[in-house]
Parts: C-alpha cells; structure tokens; sequence
C-alpha cells in the first residue's frame, strides 16, 4: 500500500510535467509527416472502416440489439473500437516507454513511475477527439443527446485507470525482460476478438460459462458502458452494479500490484539498459 501511495503522489506533484511532455511527445512522433496529428486520428478512424468492410459487409453483420432496439453495426462497432484503440495504443505504447526514455531521464530529477503516464496522456488527447467527432456523427444519425451522457466521464476514467494500471505492471517487466514486450503486442491483438468489439456477446448465449470467463474482462466492462452512453439505454454503471464492484475491485489490484514492483525494481532499471 505504501508504495501504491508513493507512486500516486508523484503522478500529483509530476502532473504539469506529465501534461507538457505528453503534448510534446504526440507533436514529435509526428512532426515529419505532412499531416501532423491529424494522423492520430486518421488511423483510427481507417481501421474502423477496415473491420466494419469485413465485419458489417462481408460477413453481412445484422443489426445488433441495444437496450431492446437495433442499432446499425457500424456504429456499435465505431463506440467500442474507439475504446479499443485508446486500450491498445497506450498500453503497448507505454510498455516500452521506461526503457526507451530510461537514459535520458537517468540524469534528470524525474520519478520514473510517470513515464507511462506520459506516453498515456498523449493518447487520452487522440482519445477525446475521437469521442467528440462519433459525438458529432451520432448526433447526425439521430441518437441525440441523453442523460445516460453523465456516465462518460465516469467510463473516460475508468479507462484511463485501467490503463494506467496494466502499464505500471507491463512497462516495469518490460524494462527487466525485452520479449515482455514482444508478446504483450501479440496477446493484445489476440485480445481485440474476445473483448466484445467486434461481435456481441449475446451470439455466446449458448455456452453460458465462456460467456462469464469473458465477463472476467474488465475492457468488456468499459466498451459496454461506452455503448450504453451513446446509444442512452441505461444507467449501465447501477444496472452492473456487481462488474463495477469486480471492475474497481481489478482496478486496485492491478495498482497494488504494478506500484510494488515498480517501486522495488526502478533502482536497478539502469542496469538493464
């Protein structure tokens, strides 16, 4: 717990930093291509007309059921992938950023446990764009503003804290062990067709037990609040009030987890370089 609480006060005392340098690293990655950081969006919204040709096309996707209606597949598909998207990029993202950055911030006074949150931050900015333009297009299609909109700010949270404690467990490991970071990407990718973005876990009916295993995802969890946001079918955060326990529950965990071996290794980071 001690380290827990060592690791969140310098995310605190660091965040000014963080902000300034997470803007300065989104502007770098991308100052050489004519586009700039209209590409942090641009991608994005690529891969989600790539899935939805091959998913909603192709395959011939029918409407999916939200709330007792049917919402067309390409906007239930954009809700979660949107989510997706922000998981992945900084997760693996900030897996490596430890050791990527580690000689250079060696000689500055700078707590290591905010590097991640760097790399994180930058990819929350692309994050919100990205809410804000399938505001705009939801808007467009009809799904007007709702009162379900206050739980976003709760699931934008929820996200970011998930992120953030999955990166403190990965970006320490990955500091100690390279192939760490090798096979997160792998496992992540595996992850995008069993997370719930792609098809509905409803076609899982049934097999009611691989249903509950994958229940056990706490991105599932985040991808169907999302949904329920947009498309307003309910209070999806008291409905499921028993995964948000489960939820905050991995959440603490995952900190308690990540801060303890951060905090007992970052010493000897320099030694892996």
């Amino acid at each position: 717990m001690k380290s827990l609480w060592i690791v969140l006060q310098e995310q605190v005392k660091n965040f000014y930093l963080i902000r300034r340098m997470s803007l300065y690293d989104m502007k770098s990655k991308n100052q050489n291509n004519y586009l700039g950081i209209v590409w942090e969006v641009l991608t994005p919204v690529i891969s989600i007309m790539i899935y939805w040709f091959v998913f909603g096309t192709l395959r011939q996707r029918e409407p999916i059921e939200m709330g007792g209606e049917d919402v067309p597949f390409f906007y239930w598909l954009a809700i979660g992938f949107i989510v997706w998207t922000f998981f992945f990029q900084g997760s693996i993202e900030a897996s490596k950023s430890i050791y990527r950055r580690l000689k250079m911030l060696s000689k500055m006074s700078f707590p290591l446990s905010a590097i991640p949150n760097i790399t994180i931050f930058s990819k929350f900015y692309t994050h919100v764009i990205m809410l804000f333009l399938a505001f705009v297009v939801f808007q467009l299609a009809g799904y007007y503003v709702n009162i379900y909109y206050l739980q976003l700010i709760y699931f934008v949270i929820g996200t970011y804290a998930l992120i953030f404690a999955f990166s403190l467990i990965t970006s320490t490991l990955s500091t100690l062990v390279r192939d760490v970071h090798l096979l997160l990407n792998s496992l992540l990718r595996m992850l995008l067709y069993v997370s719930g973005v792609l098809w509905p876990l409803s076609l899982l009916s049934d097999f009611p037990l691989i249903m509950k295993l994958m229940q056990l995802n706490p991105l599932l969890y985040l991808i169907e609040g999302y949904r329920s946001v947009f498309f307003g079918t309910e209070w999806y955060i008291v409905t499921h009030w028993e995964q948000s326990l489960y939820f905050w529950g991995v959440i603490f965990l995952m900190m308690l987890v990540g801060a303890k071996l951060h905090v007992m290794f970052r010493r000897n980071f320099i030694d892996y370089l």
